[in-house]
């Protein structure tokens, strides 16, 4: 099986990463944040399916972003297993 290139290694993490950010909870501050970022990558997506070259710092500058506002938002998700044993523990 043939190795993908770096690069095309950098546009299917963006495919995925501005799939991500499409299903932030629209309650989410981060979901606000993301929607200008998913813009971005849409266009850097759209651009490089025209044929266009996208310099890779610029795409590792989308990535980066992207992960830092997925990280902040996953923190904002409550931990249910401990939310449960407070439950049942009547805490």
């Amino acid at each position: 099986m043939m190795e993908k290139s770096p690069q095309a290694a950098r546009i299917d993490l963006l495919r995925m990463l501005a799939s991500r950010l499409e299903r932030l909870s629209v309650d989410s501050i981060w979901a606000r944040r993301a929607s200008g970022l998913r813009g971005s990558l849409i266009k850097a997506l759209e651009a490089v399916d025209t044929g266009l070259d996208i310099p890779a710092g610029q795409l590792d500058m989308l990535i980066e972003r992207s992960f830092q506002i997925l990280r902040s938002a996953a923190r904002e998700i409550p931990d249910a297993e401990a939310q449960w044993r407070r439950l049942r523990d009547g805490s």
